[in-house]
């Protein structure tokens, strides 16, 4: 009996999912738990295992296509029932980006009858590296070992590279033999970040997986909860003294650079403690006080933005805290985050000042109440002990959801976290005792 693949549960809160790649074409045989395809749910990429062993049947949902959790995407098939011909394809409901915006009903796509025999094609030209999905595994091989990824010649599905590619590749690097050449690559299709310069002619991009999923988010988020953002001049002068006295210090202890992340995570944190209503969840009528702080930390990467959560941050010390926010960073960026790793957030910080912002209003990631901003720090003058020196000054940006929170908590917060700022203990920073 041929075993259904399907579009799968990632979490309660996931009701669709995007095939982004299949890792094995129609007619090929496939081992039980092998890769099958890429999907993405959650602003993350996830492979999914075959449910069985046998030959993969006709693809139902090719890649690029939006489908509810439970539609079925292909069917594994016994080499009886391959030579035979596979089952009849069931209509395939399609979500389209306009629709789902808009809550249009989902419109039903009849694939057409599937052939006697999955026989497999020709492999199509490899896209260019821009495009080309790799998997976490084929990441961490080539993150593991340094190989340039664009220099391994793919066998996988569209020219991708796999885990044996990369093997093959190193063995051969290993012997001194020549290393297998990359396919021609094909110019990239057209992605939703603007190029330099205008277009010719008006050009429609259709938006990635990732970018539908930040709109959903962000239209979820501002339809949900009443925003309102309160904003608190702060000035950081010790903190960027710390930073040019003892940067290198830090670096030979720590292992990484010193930034201002950190001391405004540690803030976060203790303010949190503090004004525990911050970090918790309104679930109906019902307000969560959370017993751990979970903080998200905003990541840009090339895709679009992402919240990896750094677990138990009210247990972590100063270099923990700044370790695990540079570990969640790199890994976004290097698309190796799980599921796991996004989920579960109590309260999140966006350091925005990274790209030059003085001040944003932040949208608050459901089911969290709040949301804390932080500007770029620049030198100004301001009045210091009646006399005007030259400060590092930023804004601290604190969006949060009327209905839980009042603009008077919401001031009392941003108090307390200025004041650890101004005067944060710089015995916390390891190197900087020296």
């Amino acid at each position: 009996m041929p075993i259904e693949v399907l579009m799968p549960q990632m979490g309660q809160s996931v009701a669709e999912g995007t095939v982004l790649t299949w890792l094995k074409r129609e007619g090929e045989r496939v081992a039980q738990d092998e890769p099958l395809l890429a999907i993405n749910t959650d602003k993350v990429d996830v492979e999914i295992p075959s449910p069985g062993a046998g030959v993969l049947g006709r693809l139902l949902v090719p890649a690029g296509q939006t489908v509810p959790v439970g539609t079925v995407l292909a069917h594994i098939l016994t080499e009886a029932e391959a030579a035979a011909g596979a089952p009849p394809a069931p209509a395939v409901p399609v979500f389209s980006a306009g629709a789902a915006a808009a809550g249009s009903p989902l419109r039903t796509e009849a694939p057409p009858a599937a052939p006697a025999r999955p026989v497999p094609g020709p492999r199509p030209e490899r896209p260019a590296a821009a495009e080309t999905y790799h998997s976490p595994a084929v990441l961490a091989l080539a993150g593991e070992h340094g190989v340039d990824l664009a220099e391994v010649g793919g066998t996988g599905d569209g020219g991708q590279v796999t885990r044996k590619d990369i093997q093959e590749y190193l063995a051969a690097r290993r012997a001194g033999r020549p290393t297998p050449a990359p396919p021609t690559t094909v110019a990239p299709r057209p992605t939703a970040a603007p190029a330099a310069g205008l277009p010719a002619a008006e050009t429609r991009l259709p938006l990635s997986p990732i970018r539908r999923a930040i709109a959903e988010h962000m239209v979820r988020s501002k339809r949900v909860a009443p925003h309102v953002t309160s904003v608190a001049e702060v000035d950081v002068t010790g903190i960027a003294e710390v930073l040019a006295r003892h940067r290198e210090a830090f670096l030979a202890q720590g292992g990484i650079p010193l930034t201002y992340l950190p001391f405004l995570l540690r803030a976060a944190v203790e303010s949190l403690k503090a004004y525990p209503t911050l970090n918790a969840s309104l679930e109906g009528d019902v307000l969560v006080l959370k017993a751990a702080i979970q903080l998200g930390i905003a990541v840009a990467t090339e895709e679009g933005l992402i919240v990896p959560v750094l677990k138990d941050a009210h247990a972590k010390s100063f270099l923990e805290l700044a370790r695990g926010a540079r570990e969640l960073a790199e890994r976004a960026r290097a698309r190796r985050l799980t599921l796991e790793d996004v989920r579960g957030g109590t309260f999140t910080v966006s350091n925005f000042g990274a790209f030059d912002t003085l001040i944003g209003t932040p949208i608050i990631v459901q089911p969290q109440v709040a949301i804390l901003g932080f500007g770029t720090v620049t030198k100004r003058p301001a009045i210091v002990n009646d006399t005007i020196a030259i400060r590092a000054m930023a804004y601290l940006s604190l969006s949060f959801d009327h209905r839980v929170i009042d603009g008077a908590l919401a001031g009392q917060f941003l108090s307390h976290l200025k004041g650890m700022l101004q005067n944060f203990p710089a015995a916390e920073v390891p190197g900087a005792s020296r």
